[in-house]
C-alpha cells in the first residue's frame, strides 16, 4: 500500500505535455476546493523543470485567483522570463477547465558564498517534537476516538504535525490568546533525494497551518468552525538547504486581521534552530 509521503511525491511528479506545459493530477476528494498548497507545490515543480537544475529556488510569490475543482487535472503553463548569469526567473499560470486559478513567479539563484551571515534566534523555545503528541493522539484524548471524517483525513495526511501548544477546544480556552502558533512537521516517509521535491513538498506543507494564527484569538482550531477561510496570496523565501522528511519547526504569527482579511507570517527552522524558510500569507475570513 502506497503511504501518504509516496503519494505526495507522485502528486508532485507532473506530466510534461509540451516544452513549457505540464499537467498535474488533483485528487478527487470531498473538499470544497483544491488544497492551495498542492497547487503552489505543483506550480513550483513546473517552474523548476524548465531550469537546468543547478539553481535552487530562493523565492516565490503567488496569488490564488479562483478555487480549483477536486478531481480535475490542472495545466501549468510556464513562461521563461529570464535566464541570467546568477538568477533564473519563471512565471507559471495554472489553468483548470479553461480558467486561470493561480499564478506564481519563482526566482532561482546560482549558489554562491556570501561575504557575511547573520540570523535572529528563534523567538521562543518549544518542546522537542518526539515529546509531543500527534494531532490524532490529542483528538483521541479529548474525544475518546477519531471522528470518521478525520480518520480518513489522517490516513491521507502526508505530514506528521505536532502542535507545540496543546489544542484548545472551547471559546473560553482561546479567550485573550495571542495570535501565535507553532507546529513541528515532517513528511511521514522518505521523499527521495531530489532537492526540488523537498522544496515543493515544504511549499505544500507551508499552506497547511499558517492561517491558524489568525483564528487562534477567536475560535478553537479543532471542532465546529465559525469562519470560511481561503488563501489569497502566498510568498516564500528559501534561505538554506533542507529536507522536508526531517523535523522542521513552523513558528507562525498574525500581526493583523481586519476587513475580512488576516495576515500571517511564519518562520521555518530546523532542529538546530537554523532559519530555513520565511513565509507570508494573507487569507480571506468570512463568517459561516
Amino acid at each position: 500500500m502506497t503511504n501518504p509521503a509516496e503519494k505526495l511525491v507522485d502528486l508532485l511528479d507532473l506530466e510534461q505535455i509540451e516544452v513549457n506545459i505540464f499537467r498535474g493530477l488533483s485528487p478527487n476528494e470531498s473538499l470544497q476546493r483544491v488544497f492551495g498548497g498542492q497547487v503552489a507545490g505543483q506550480a513550483l515543480v513546473a517552474a523548476g523543470r524548465t531550469t537546468e537544475g543547478d539553481r535552487p529556488v530562493h523565492s516565490l510569490h503567488a496569488y490564488f485567483l479562483r478555487p480549483g475543482r477536486p478531481g480535475v487535472p490542472i495545466v501549468y503553463q510556464v513562461e521563461r522570463v529570464r535566464d541570467g548569469r546568477s538568477f533564473t526567473t519563471r512565471r507559471v499560470t495554472a489553468v483548470q477547465q479553461g480558467r486561470t486559478i493561480f499564478n506564481l513567479t519563482a526566482s532561482f539563484h546560482k549558489p554562491e558564498q556570501g561575504s557575511f551571515e547573520h540570523q535572529l534566534p528563534p523567538a521562543r523555545k518549544v518542546p522537542d517534537p518526539e515529546s509531543l503528541p500527534t494531532v490524532s493522539e490529542e483528538i483521541r484524548e479529548h474525544l475518546g476516538a477519531l471522528p470518521e471524517q478525520f480518520e480518513r483525513m489522517a490516513r491521507r495526511q502526508p505530514f506528521d504535525i505536532r502542535y507545540a501548544d496543546r489544542l484548545r477546544w472551547t471559546t473560553e480556552e482561546v479567550k485573550d490568546s495571542e495570535p501565535r502558533s507553532a507546529v513541528w512537521m515532517r513528511a511521514v516517509g522518505p521523499l527521495g533525494d531530489d532537492p526540488l521535491v523537498h522544496t515543493c513538498a515544504l511549499t505544500y506543507a507551508s499552506d497547511m497551518t499558517l492561517l491558524d494564527a489568525v483564528r487562534i484569538p477567536v475560535e478553537p482550531l479543532w471542532g465546529p468552525r465559525g469562519f470560511d477561510m481561503a488563501s489569497l496570496d502566498h510568498a516564500m523565501w528559501f534561505h538554506r538547504p533542507f529536507r522536508a522528511d526531517e523535523w522542521f519547526l513552523y513558528d507562525q504569527e498574525s500581526p493583523i486581521a481586519t476587513g475580512g482579511r488576516g495576515l500571517a507570517r511564519g518562520r521555518i527552522y530546523d532542529v538546530e534552530g537554523r532559519l530555513l524558510v520565511s513565509v507570508v500569507q494573507e487569507g480571506l475570513f468570512r463568517a459561516l
